[in-house]
């Protein structure tokens, strides 16, 4: 998988915020079949910080409805990125 498909977006929610307000903690949309590894590397790689730990978590798609026909989002992986102890946040997560 190449780099630059592993990451797919910050997640901005209250509680992500809540977690980046200690300057060590990012959470990112990823690919789903992106393992703690490849996410590594993808932080490390395109943001330039070293990083301490790498936590991943599934969410699965919620059941819709559009009138009597039925429909589910897909699931979708998260990751909890932890940065090592000396190192910044990137200057476009910051403001966020």
């Amino acid at each position: 998988m190449n780099l630059t498909d592993v990451i797919r977006r910050p997640l901005i929610t209250e509680k992500t915020s809540i977690l980046r307000e200690d300057g060590k903690t990012i959470v990112f949309h990823v690919a789903a079949g992106a393992n703690k590894i490849d996410i590594k590397r993808a932080v490390e790689h395109l943001l330039g910080a070293k990083v301490a730990s790498v936590r991943t978590s599934i969410s699965h798609g919620k059941v819709k409805r559009q009138g009597r026909f039925v429909g589910q989002r897909s699931d979708w992986k998260r990751a909890y990125v932890r940065l090592r102890d000396g190192e910044k946040l990137p200057e476009f997560l910051e403001g966020a």
